[in-house]
């Protein structure tokens, strides 16, 4: 039951009647009751042991911590690592297992093997698995470290970690800031409603009218590359990084709004990407929740540890106070980047992607940082010129496209075949030749496109400058209900959905 179709809708519609029906102590029970029945239905029923599991084991870890007074530190930090490792294991076995065995039959053709040393297996992967088990095991380390009061009640955890809305996508939650919210009785709020209704249909716009729409034109080029190289690869490409962004960040405005219908305010998971000028602050605006549990829970921890202080002494010994601290967090980087790589999912076309590429651009970024400002001034550039930063985001864009045909191509192997077709043949003639209409869109389709992408952009240059409903808010009453009617007839007129069809599902939900 994906949460663009008609079912979900209807199951939405219920449960907010009823939400506002009862009595607000029990708002958060039925929340659980649904969350529950929405696991039930997105497949094998059986798969809800596994975050039920997770819960479990999270629960135990908190009540153990709690009942374990601090100057006990051995029996405190083997609490901490015995959840974790039940956790991170689960998450490995589903996810992992089969990436090990392909890596090793891999290295064995290299070395001249003909036959497979070791059988994949199959395992049905529970929905979310890796943004329940972030969230879960999130709180338990700050629970750890006295930054987060214990949940006593097994239920209640039970819902912070199986909420249907952010069980899809994200985004990955800290229950120190989020998690009393759930428990909180909600009052109906008709401002707080409509808002999340007015966002909820946003993101209905951004994945039913553009995401499935470019879904279409880059299936077609990345399904038969050999037959669309050159700019066809290019072309397929960015609009592939749009597809992507309209459709994780449609889904977290669904997810942001429906919460926020219910009186919950989720963390903002993106703000505007695509306006970044360097790869760093790309990844301060996109998934902004999976970064910052990165960095708080991973990146920090690893700079603590024994080796990376001493790596840090040492390297400022042999290299200097600044290039040595700079060098040992470029090494904690690298593992830290190997980890985002391997979150996304268990292939090298992941690992290296969305992880040791990223980590690459970085490490370049800050090299090459203080040469490129020196050379500008040489040149009497303004480095903070509107065309200068305008370049930076576009060669921003352009490395982010890079990392997204690896994300998106089938194979490691085929990334690599279509990044040299994609270098080796000039054609830039498709733009203007009808090739175009080959991709699988009529010119109507196309025109659609083009128009909902300008109001994209727009929408996002605005929202640069602070929230845009805030700003529609206030406007006239006519002019304010025109808006949010138009938008509801362009996703009903316009989205792709209805008989005979059915949306994708969110590229995000099988993480």
């Amino acid at each position: 039951m994906g949460i663009t179709s008609f079912y979900f809708l209807c199951f939405f519609a219920v449960i907010f009647i009823l939400y506002y029906l009862i009595p607000g102590k029990l708002q958060w029970e039925l929340l659980l009751v649904c969350s529950v029945l929405y696991y039930l239905s997105t497949g094998n029923a059986v798969l809800i042991l596994y975050p039920v599991a997770s819960v479990t084991a999270c629960y135990a870890g908190i009540r153990l911590l709690a009942a374990t007074p601090a100057e006990h530190v051995r029996r405190r930090r083997a609490a901490l690592l015995l959840t974790i490792l039940v956790n991170v294991g689960i998450l490995v076995v589903l996810k992992y297992v089969n990436f090990g065995i392909y890596t090793i039959d891999g290295i064995a053709r290299l070395f001249g093997s003909s036959r497979t040393l070791i059988e994949s297996v199959d395992f049905l992967v529970p929905l979310g698995v890796s943004f329940y088990t972030f969230s879960l095991l999130g709180y338990v380390v700050d629970v750890y470290y006295g930054i987060a009061e214990p949940q006593r009640n097994y239920l209640k955890l039970m819902l912070y970690g199986l909420y249907f809305p952010t069980i899809i996508s994200g985004p990955i939650l800290k229950y120190r800031e989020h998690g009393g919210q759930f428990f909180e009785p909600h009052p109906f709020d008709y401002r707080r409603v409509t808002r999340g209704l007015q966002r909820m249909a946003w993101g209905f716009f951004k994945k039913l009218v553009i995401a499935e729409r470019l879904g279409v034109l880059v299936d077609t080029v990345y399904e038969s590359y050999g037959d669309h190289p050159g700019a066809f690869i290019w072309i397929a490409t960015a609009c592939y990084a749009f597809q992507l962004y309209t459709d994780f960040s449609g889904c977290m405005d669904i997810v942001l709004g429906m919460s926020e219908s219910f009186g919950i305010i989720l963390p903002e998971n993106f703000q505007t990407p695509f306006f970044a000028k360097s790869i760093s602050e790309y990844w301060r605006r996109w998934h902004i929740t999976l970064g910052v549990w990165m960095k708080e829970y991973v990146f920090y921890p690893l700079l603590r540890t024994k080796f990376f202080t001493g790596l840090n002494r040492s390297w400022r010994e042999s290299f200097g106070k600044k290039k040595g601290k700079q060098y040992a967090t470029f090494a904690a980087m690298f593992l830290l980047w190997l980890t985002v790589g391997i979150w996304h999912g268990g292939d090298w076309k992941f690992v290296i992607g969305s992880g040791l590429l990223h980590w690459f651009y970085i490490v370049a970024e800050e090299l090459l940082e203080a040469p490129c400002t020196r050379l500008m001034e040489k040149c009497r550039i303004n480095a903070k010129g509107s065309l200068v930063n305008a370049v930076r985001i576009g060669r921003t864009f352009f490395l982010v496209c890079i990392g997204d045909l690896f994300f998106r191509a089938a194979s490691l192997s085929d990334a690599f075949a279509m990044l040299g077709q994609a270098v080796s043949v000039w054609n830039p003639s498709v733009l203007w030749d009808g090739s175009l209409l080959t991709l699988g869109l009529q010119w109507t389709e196309l025109v659609i496109l083009a128009v909902s992408l300008l109001i994209l952009w727009a929408v996002s240059l605005s929202q640069r400058k602070g929230p845009l409903r805030d700003r529609i808010a206030v406007m006239p009453l006519p002019l304010r209900w025109a808006i949010w009617y138009a938008l509801l007839f362009a996703v009903i007129l316009f989205g792709c959905y209805g008989p005979g069809y059915s949306a994708g599902e969110f590229i995000y939900q099988g993480f």
